[in-house]
């Protein structure tokens, strides 16, 4: 496997994120001990996933020798928000197209959570109506500069990707300091590179556990054909075998009735979490994530260890907080 440290990256997390066992959820709600893996607690502008993937592609902008930057994502992105923190602390130009993919007309959705942090971060911010326009608007500014660099929505590139390739390394580690072995590690998915680089991660580190994507922006079989494309070239990108198909699957039934929209699930979730352990989780991506989770926990081994990846973005909680009234 080509080493990590041959590819450009940029410091901005803090590393290794804690691996925490919830043991007051468990003694309510019985079943698997649930490890959370807090990578909520990357450092960056309050977190998330996306930071572990802007180090590796504002290093690869940054030996491209690009001026500036520009990201796609909803209004309440949290790969927009992270990416304007980093160029912010990388003294970057960041314009953020930002689209209208969730019908949520509410006044907290439109101005608070990530769009607030959005303009605190000094990002460009363009809103447009829809992925076609977003397109066009792209478009435009790569005509106006061509120095800009483009990183694709939530980051899901092959060398985003090697961000959670060194996650599931880092993750390995911590599992064998506290001698747990997990039956599966569950993960929200939307754009894949997240589940995609773990994937890839924990293979080379030998960890005989399932990566369990809950999909939670299109369908399952959508979600699992943008996976195994970024499975295969990340893969092929660090000069490894891509991982068997067993070591990976996708769940859909967490989806509801689309993405940005909470379900009964993860509004259970949000408040089954917070009250035991303290712990945040996101109404759009952990919330649903973390309450198919529990909805399968009864079926598991009670003696068993499963592992919940925590990508962050609680400050979609304010954004939808008139949910909670």
């Amino acid at each position: 496997m080509t080493s990590l440290d041959d590819f450009p990256r940029v410091a901005l997390g803090h590393w290794p994120t804690p691996l925490e066992p919830c043991d007051r959820l468990r003694s309510q709600l019985g079943g698997p001990r649930i490890w959370l893996k807090r990578d909520d607690c990357s450092g960056l502008a309050f977190g998330g996933n996306k930071t572990r993937k802007l180090e590796f592609l504002l290093g690869d902008a940054q030996a491209q020798g690009s001026s500036a930057i520009v990201t796609f994502g909803a209004v309440q992105s949290n790969h927009a928000r992270q990416t304007a923190a980093a160029c912010a602390r990388l003294g970057l130009p960041c314009d953020l197209v930002l689209t209208d993919a969730v019908d949520r007309p509410t006044e907290n959705y439109r101005r608070s959570g990530n769009r607030l942090l959005d303009d605190l971060f000094g990002a460009t911010v363009h809103l447009v109506a829809d992925n076609d326009a977003a397109i066009i608007r792209a478009g435009e500014l790569a005509e106006a500069d061509a120095g800009r660099y483009f990183i694709d929505p939530g980051g899901s590139s092959a060398v985003g990707a090697l961000g959670y390739v060194a996650a599931g390394i880092e993750l390995a580690a911590q599992l064998q300091e506290q001698g747990v072995e997990p039956d599966s590690i569950v993960v929200a998915a939307s754009t894949g590179g997240t589940s995609a680089g773990l994937t890839v991660g924990l293979a080379a580190a030998g960890v005989d556990a399932v990566v369990r994507s809950v999909a939670v922006y299109a369908d399952a079989e959508h979600t699992a054909g943008s996976i195994s494309r970024l499975i295969d070239q990340t893969a092929a990108l660090v000069g490894i075998e891509a991982p068997a198909p067993h070591t990976w699957e996708v769940e859909g039934r967490a989806l509801g009735d689309g993405y940005g929209i909470e379900t009964a699930e993860s509004h259970a979730a949000i408040f089954a979490l917070a009250q035991a352990e303290g712990v945040l989780l996101d109404p759009v991506y952990t919330a649903k994530a973390f309450g198919d989770l529990l909805g399968a926990s009864s079926d598991m081994d009670p003696n068993g260890d499963v592992v919940f990846l925590h990508t962050g973005g609680q400050p979609g909680v304010f954004a939808y907080a008139d949910a909670f009234a």
